[in-house]
């Protein structure tokens, strides 16, 4: 069948052309991106097929194409609405493009596509979108391949980040000795190993440098530092001055960087002169001081229930009062204990008194017509080890009935189960197939379906997923952490 094409904006002046081009742009605003159109085919595709004009020709289409990167800092979702400081910043620039619009002219709207971050500039290069906007680093091998604005952040530092807790800073001698967690491959780790370099020329112990799961971003660590979980990290200051606001038990030291002079600013293609003029005009006008006083993020994380730390003593104590049990059927149905420990944290605190109203009981939070149908079968739950077991039993059906195809991971395929005991198997099957439609990896939860389940279900089972494995990585680092001091002993 062959595919239909939304029709082309501002061919013709006629009335029929007029209703046809209003009709399209109600769709684009109004539906969301993976709804399907008459013939099958899906409105994102249709956005998404290949288109290179200039700033002219988009105008006549009357809508931007902005790919996107979902974070909680640049582009997120907040009760269906698009929110972050890459939104609020291109939310402006429509503006100012429509604002000299005459009477009769369709104002030009903004139709953000969020792709995995190493798919931004491809999808740019393809012609899926007209604008690349997440925090893009200018870079000496990016601008052989696209043209970037004008910096709308520039001089970005890379700034220390630590808990309140901690001996103050006074300058980055200070932090000799001193253990810091990082984003995986990221720059921060090459910046603090040249500071290293100076470290051992001068005598100084180096920094202790541990990057974190891949799956954990940068304001995953703030909210590990703001909990106690760890002592430091390091972010782009203007990231850090975001989160600050929230984050109440975080110190920035903007006063001593490990690396300064980045720049930040959008991307388009080497093709699209007009368009990047547009751009540049445009953020030539921004106040740069005004932009972070600007952003509202208090307003949608005020009453966030963050993290709290896993390691501290009472909580450490009950860990080990039911260690031996997560450890018991955990090897037995193939789990790494520290999982099961992490998600009985996050349902419940490791706390088995624990009731909720929907009927979930105990230190898993498992129901009764759970535990008691026939893929689990077991009775008794208020009391601990059944319940711990009904509760691993359960999550490895979900993982052997749901999530066993070759093509997911080991690791992914308990991250889909995680999901499931949240949101239930049949809507994370609705997640995958969503983000299929979204051009995502249905496979791969984080950075992938996860983006879907955010359109879906909201923050619950995206917050759940990724605190399990916040509170999984400080078990990790404390038993690390442990059997390494037990072996020195030795």
């Amino acid at each position: 069948m062959e595919t239909a094409t939304l029709p082309t904006f501002f061919q013709g002046n006629d009335s029929l052309n007029a209703i046809r081009r209003l009709v399209t742009l109600l769709l684009l605003i109004c539906l969301p991106l993976s709804l399907s159109a008459a013939d099958g085919s899906s409105i994102l595709d249709t956005v998404t097929r290949q288109f290179s004009g200039d700033l002219d020709e988009i105008q006549t289409r009357a809508a931007i194409r902005v790919l996107v990167s979902y974070n909680r800092t640049g582009f997120f979702l907040h009760n269906g609405n698009r929110k972050g400081f890459e939104a609020e910043l291109l939310e402006k620039y429509k503006e100012h493009l429509n604002k000299d619009n005459r009477r009769n002219q369709i104002n030009t709207v903004l139709v953000f596509i969020p792709v995995p971050f190493d798919q931004l500039l491809p999808s740019l290069l393809a012609g899926k979108g007209d604008i690349a906007a997440a925090g893009l680093t200018i870079t000496p091998e990016r601008r052989k391949m696209v043209a970037f604005t004008k910096p709308y952040l520039p001089n970005v530092q890379e700034i220390i980040v630590a808990a309140k807790s901690t001996a103050p800073l006074n300058s980055l001698n200070d932090l000799a000795g001193k253990t810091l967690h990082l984003l995986r491959g990221s720059s921060y780790a090459t910046h603090l190993k040249q500071l290293n370099q100076r470290f051992r020329r001068e005598n100084r112990l180096p920094v202790e440098i541990i990057e974190v799961s891949e799956y954990l971003q940068t304001e995953d660590l703030l909210e590990m530092v703001n909990a106690g979980v760890i002592d430091y990290t390091v972010a782009d200051d203007h990231i850090a001055r975001i989160w600050s606001q929230v984050l109440k038990n975080i110190q920035l030291y903007p006063g001593h960087p490990i690396h300064s002079g980045s720049q930040l600013a959008w991307a388009v293609r080497k093709n699209n002169p007009k368009l990047l003029q547009s751009l540049n005009g445009y953020i030539g006008k921004i106040k740069k001081g005004s932009l972070l006083g600007n952003m509202m993020f208090k307003r949608y994380y005020e009453k966030t229930r963050w993290i709290k730390n896993p390691l501290e003593p009472n909580e450490h104590d009950r860990l080990n009062r039911v260690s031996s049990l997560f450890k018991k059927y955990a090897e037995q149905y193939d789990f790494d204990w520290l999982v099961i420990a992490a998600q009985a944290y996050q349902e419940s605190g490791l706390d088995q008194r624990k009731r909720n109203p929907s009927g979930a009981i105990g230190i898993m939070q498992i129901r009764k017509a759970t535990a008691a149908d026939k893929h689990v079968a077991i009775s008794d739950i208020e009391k601990l080890e059944n319940n711990i077991h009904a509760g691993i039993k359960y999550l490895a059906w979900l993982r052997k009935h749901y999530f066993s195809d070759p093509s997911i991971s080991p690791q992914d395929s308990v991250f889909f189960s995680l999901a499931a005991y949240n949101a239930g198997p049949a809507k994370v099957r609705k997640m995958r197939a969503k983000a299929e439609k979204m051009g995502l990896d249905r496979d791969r939860w984080f950075l992938n379906v996860e983006h879907a389940a955010l359109r879906i279900v909201g923050q619950e089972t995206v917050r759940y997923t990724r605190n399990i494995v916040k509170y999984y990585t400080a078990y990790r680092l404390a038993f690390d952490l442990h059997e390494a001091t037990r072996k020195a002993k030795k």
